[in-house]
């Protein structure tokens, strides 16, 4: 049984998420979407409550395809407030929406989301080397950087804390501990 970071549970999704996910750098923009979704939708609730949601959100979001997001009206709005499957908080539904279109502008000006967010560490991961999780800010400047562009952007639901829980999903940074065997693992295989 290999040692993880003491915010894993015993739930094998949750492992599974640590193991094969968190911290591993993406380069795909509709995985960055979907983080983007996902990391806005936890606002206030813990990662692990989204988690067990995702399948929910991914059928939900039309496997949070941008363009499509970005094309929802007022019907599939009451119906996404309606879904079961997801968090039904109307102002981060509404954010996601809101998101896409934002997020099919920053593509077009950078020629991939991708290419525009890994800016702001300099297109290299940070490898941190915490003792333990109370080391782990909620914030940095390279977050709070990334936080004020978005919402300049027009984005919703990316403050700072979120845009850092952001880069640490998709392995802007890596803030495996030192005592998890994931610490400054790299890329693993899913």
């Amino acid at each position: 049984m290999p040692r993880r970071c003491a915010w894993v549970n015993e739930d094998p999704l949750y492992q599974h998420y640590h193991d094969y996910e968190w911290g591993v750098p993406v380069h795909d923009d509709r995985k960055w979407f979907e983080l983007l979704s996902l990391e806005g939708a936890q606002a206030g609730l813990s990662w692990y409550t989204v988690l067990k949601k995702r399948e929910g959100y991914r059928r939900a979001f039309d496997a949070f395809d941008p363009v499509r997001v970005a094309a929802y009206d007022e019907d599939k709005l009451e119906a996404l407030a309606a879904d079961e499957g997801i968090i039904r908080n109307r102002l981060k539904i509404r954010s996601a929406v809101a998101n896409a279109r934002c997020f099919l502008e920053v593509q077009a000006e950078f020629g991939s989301f991708d290419a525009y967010i890994w800016r702001f560490v300099g297109g290299t991961p940070i490898r941190n080397d915490r003792r333990s999780a109370a080391e782990v800010p909620a914030t940095t400047p390279q977050s709070d950087a990334l936080s004020k562009d978005l919402k300049k952007r027009g984005f919703k639901f990316v403050g700072s804390t979120i845009c850092y829980a952001l880069m640490q999903a998709s392995g802007m940074v890596d803030d495996h501990t030192r005592d998890c065997d994931f610490h400054h693992a790299g890329v693993r295989p899913s």
